[in-house]
């Protein structure tokens, strides 16, 4: 009964692609996006046409012989009855027809999961196993994030004007993540690639980022209401570690196992480098509005550490400079500490 119904089901799909096929004659669609497998469809077809051909051949058999029970003038009642027990006889001749035609649904359906998994028809086991090989090969790929995070400046020194005076900082980055994963089933691998980031200083109680003769940097008071003030450094950031993942094993089928990298829980350490691009002195008020991309004494490389928690495609992370954010005795020995949520690492 159950193969009954999904030999129904498919025929259904069958005849609506032959339906569709008559008003349409172009197909723009690839192979990779194919939901049946070609072999499947090819079978499927030629097995509803042989069966529309039994059906017809007995339908018009069953319709010659019904016409000649009219003709017996029979009452209606033993008419009915005569027409039921030849209804039946077609039905059974037809069930049976069909039936020796043989249709292994069994081997349909394995192709079918076959072309699921693969995208692809295969022919043998040896060719099943290569393609699963190809499928399943260790993770080796570029993959874009995107990180948010909240910045504070530490040192051991006392307090400076910037500490006392510091409001709200943060981290903007984005760019690529290199996978690498060192074997099929191994839990390691590692990453790296390339970012572009943006650190942001916003100072509080109406300071602002002044420099003086020396082209030293210092905070200064605006002398009126401060609407908006930060200075922005953007960096070419660089980073290079190594990950490792708790997923378990699974098996592809034909003893080929593989470990997902870049799902389930993971922990990753990496350290970091960056060259600095330029940064962005930015002001607004109800005193003078300016924006300056001048020299304001911040570090143009910075280094540190990282180390991040991801489930999936969300991550949870702190990075340590161990770089100086300014450089010379400019709010000496402070260095950023970030905490933040990553999307893709």
């Amino acid at each position: 009964m159950i193969k009954k119904f999904i030999i129904t089901g498919m025929l259904c799909l069958v005849a609506t692609s032959m339906n569709a096929q008559k008003s349409l004659k172009i197909d723009l669609s690839s192979k990779s996006e194919t939901k049946v497998s070609p072999i499947v469809k090819e079978k499927i077809e030629e097995y509803s046409m042989k069966i529309n051909e039994i059906i017809q051949e007995e339908k018009n058999l069953m319709e010659a012989e019904l016409l000649a029970l009219q003709t017996k003038n029979l009452d209606k009642a033993e008419f009915d009855k005569q027409k039921s027990q030849i209804a039946d006889n077609y039905s059974e001749k037809i069930d049976q027809r069909i039936e020796a035609l043989g249709f292994d649904l069994d081997n349909v359906i394995q192709k079918q999961v076959r072309f699921s998994l693969l995208n692809s028809d295969v022919t043998s086991n040896e060719e099943l196993k290569a393609k699963l090989l190809k499928k399943f090969r260790p993770a080796k790929d570029f993959t874009g994030y995107f990180t948010y995070g909240i910045m504070n400046l530490t040192n051991d020194l006392p307090d400076n004007d910037l500490d006392r005076n510091m409001g709200y900082a943060s981290n903007l980055e984005f760019g690529l993540k290199f996978n690498y994963q060192f074997s099929r089933t191994s839990p390691w691998g590692l990453t790296s690639g390339i970012g572009f980031s943006w650190r942001t200083l916003r100072p509080d109680n109406n300071m602002i980022f002044a420099k003086d003769a020396n082209a030293g940097v210092y905070l200064a008071n605006y002398g009126g209401d401060v609407d908006k003030t930060k200075l922005r450094t953007g960096y070419i950031m660089v980073p290079l570690g190594i990950q490792y993942n708790f997923s378990k094993l699974k098996n592809a089928g034909m003893d080929v196992q593989y470990r997902p990298y870049s799902d389930g829980f993971r922990v990753a350490a990496n350290i970091y480098g960056g060259v600095k691009m330029s940064t962005n002195n930015i002001v607004r008020g109800n005193g003078p509005d300016f924006r300056d991309r001048g020299n304001y004494q911040v570090n143009p490389f910075v280094y540190g550490a990282q180390f991040t928690v991801s489930y999936d495609n969300i991550s949870l992370f702190v990075k340590k400079d161990f770089s100086n954010f300014f450089k010379g005795n400019h709010f000496e020995n402070d260095k950023a500490i970030i905490f933040g949520i990553g999307f893709g690492l």
